[in-house]
């Protein structure tokens, strides 16, 4: 029980610090987006991270954590992920699999599943550098034809209380949609021209895009870890007033005992 609850101390401060990083990101995200929506919104520009092809390989990245004690964090995301595989493989796709944390490697390796790459030590507190090395080894396999689109599979953060298993297209990159009574872009000019713009700010917009995703599983991952462990410290203060009751009653029971004992030798002697 105390080992329970001082994890769940543990998670708990981690959770803010997590809420508090996933909303620093969120000001650089929300303005990538909307710069990558006015470039796309020039019309003829085009890139290979934009382009869809027919989708023969699948590459699917799954996000879970490093270590366990997370209730049904890990199993959820899991799950949703090995029933896409299976679709796709019914399906006649190959499937190019990519894990990040421990916990997805060790599940799909004991079920003899081929990983291309995998990355660990990342989600209990990820850095831009660990997104960019997600982004670049994806970018890479995309461009040279060993995918044809990815998809993620993580955990959104809803609240301290919810957080729910995605599935997120990556690749090919589908611009922003433009917000409700945004300005239309239209009348920009580009310089240089908007292909070199988006070649320079697509992986840029990957990056950013995983850097969140991350963060999101970082945060779920926490929230979900205090959750598990504040249950189990429940349950072990129950079952510690349950064996209280009942080894009283036992001492109860056997101090009766004695006493009937003790009493019958008494009776036993004086009418002897």
């Amino acid at each position: 029980m105390k080992i329970t609850r001082a994890m769940e101390l543990i998670a708990t401060a981690r959770i803010g610090k997590a809420q508090a990083r996933l909303k620093d990101a969120r000001p650089y995200s929300e303005k990538l987006n909307e710069v990558v929506r006015n470039v796309a919104a020039a019309g003829s520009a085009s890139h290979p991270l934009l382009e869809t092809r027919q989708p023969n390989t699948i590459g699917v990245l799954v996000i879970t954590s490093d270590r366990g004690l997370a209730g049904s964090y890990n199993t959820s995301v899991i799950r949703m992920a090995e029933h896409q595989i299976q679709g796709h493989r019914s399906n006649g796709r190959d499937v190019r699999l990519y894990v990040v944390g421990n916990k997805a490697q060790s599940y799909f390796r004991y079920r003899n599943h081929i990983i291309a790459n995998a990355w660990l030590d990342v989600t209990d507190l990820p850095a831009y550098g660990d997104a960019r090395a997600v982004a670049n080894v994806l970018i890479d396999d995309y461009q040279g034809g060993a995918v044809d689109a990815v998809e993620v599979f993580t955990t959104r953060y809803v609240s301290a209380l919810t957080q729910t298993p995605v599935r997120r297209p990556l690749l090919p990159i589908e611009p922003p949609a433009t917000v409700e009574g945004e300005a239309a872009a239209a009348g920009y000019t580009f310089e240089p021209s908007p292909e070199a713009i988006l070649d320079r700010l697509l992986p840029r917009y990957l990056e950013g895009s995983m850097f969140g995703i991350l963060l999101d599983a970082s945060a779920s991952e926490h929230a979900a870890r205090r959750r598990a462990m504040k249950a189990a410290t429940e349950n072990a203060e129950e079952l510690t007033k349950i064996l209280s009751r009942e080894a009283n009653a036992a001492r109860q029971a056997e101090i009766t005992t004695e006493i009937s004992e003790i009493v019958g030798a008494s009776e036993a002697l004086a009418h002897g």
